[in-house]
């Protein structure tokens, strides 16, 4: 079975590959900028969600398309239909999405782009399967380093628990449903443990030796001040929504589906942050 990953050379991307190449498969790595591409060893093609002239050459051959998620904001939906237009007129078999946790039902803004994918999949009448994921944890550790400088952690979840798990978690969980007997299944891929910013916070207090707390903002307030930090004003909103709807419970599971899928506990959410501290 030929295997194609588009946005190998990101975050989650990169990870993946590992993951198939570890389980004896030998990915196409699908990137954007194939430059950035020359340490993945891996079969490598150009492929950019908005460059739909080159999209189905790139899928010669490709059986199952694991289509992650684009980065970019600029009409994120357009550009998976390109792809998913593009794996049908290829002859791809199945698509592996990676889309939101509960994408259907959830209240958060940054679902409605997963939500429209998940629509355009089912539309095109292609196989396929759907990986739900949760937060990442280093969703939240990447801005630990500002946080522990500023003497405190912000955000606007409340008492809201997060249901973590590393990227790599994710990762693995892409290796093993592109592999056969997942054709239909949708996914809804969480940590085994919840937290709330506090508990973050407490970990980092702990491990720091500073007193770190968790500062809880008005959304418009903690949107204002990630704008500050630089972010799109847009984005800043997204990320602002997703705090008060974690705050209602829409980023907690406690179905340990990922675990299951991937045959071990999910990284524990204190791992990660002892990581992204050392």
């Amino acid at each position: 079975m030929t295997i194609a990953i588009t946005g190998a050379t990101g975050q989650l991307g990169r990870l993946a590959l590992a993951a198939l190449q570890a389980r004896g498969h030998a990915p196409i790595a699908l990137v954007r900028d194939p430059a950035k591409a020359a340490d993945l060893n891996a079969d490598t093609r150009a492929f950019d969600y908005k460059a739909t002239g080159t999209l189905v050459p790139a899928l010669a051959g490709v059986q199952t398309l694991v289509l992650i998620s684009s980065s970019d904001t600029d009409d994120r939906v357009g550009q998976h239909r390109n792809v998913i237009t593009a794996a049908k007129a290829a002859g791809v078999g199945r698509i592996l999405y990676t889309s939101i946790l509960r994408a259907d039902t959830s209240p958060l803004l940054l679902a409605a782009d997963h939500k429209a994918t998940e629509e355009a999949i089912h539309a095109s009448g292609l196989a396929f399967t759907l990986l739900r994921n949760g937060w990442y944890t280093e969703n939240h550790t990447g801005s630990l380093g500002g946080a522990i400088a500023a003497g405190a952690l912000i955000g606007s979840a409340g008492e809201g628990r997060f249901s973590t798990a590393a990227r790599a978690d994710y990762a693995e969980a892409i290796a093993v449903a592109a592999g056969a007997g997942h054709d239909g299944a949708v996914y809804e891929l969480a940590g085994d443990t919840a937290h709330s910013y506090a508990d973050l916070a407490a970990e980092v207090s702990r491990l720091t030796g500073k007193t770190i707390p968790y500062n809880d903002l008005p959304p418009t307030v903690y949107a204002g001040i990630l704008q500050g930090f630089g972010l799109p004003e847009g984005f800043a909103h997204v990320l602002a929504d997703a705090d008060v709807q974690a705050g209602q419970g829409a980023l907690h599971d406690d179905s340990h589906t990922l675990s299951r899928l991937i045959g071990r506990p999910t990284t524990p959410w204190q791992d990660t942050v002892a990581k992204a501290l050392a």
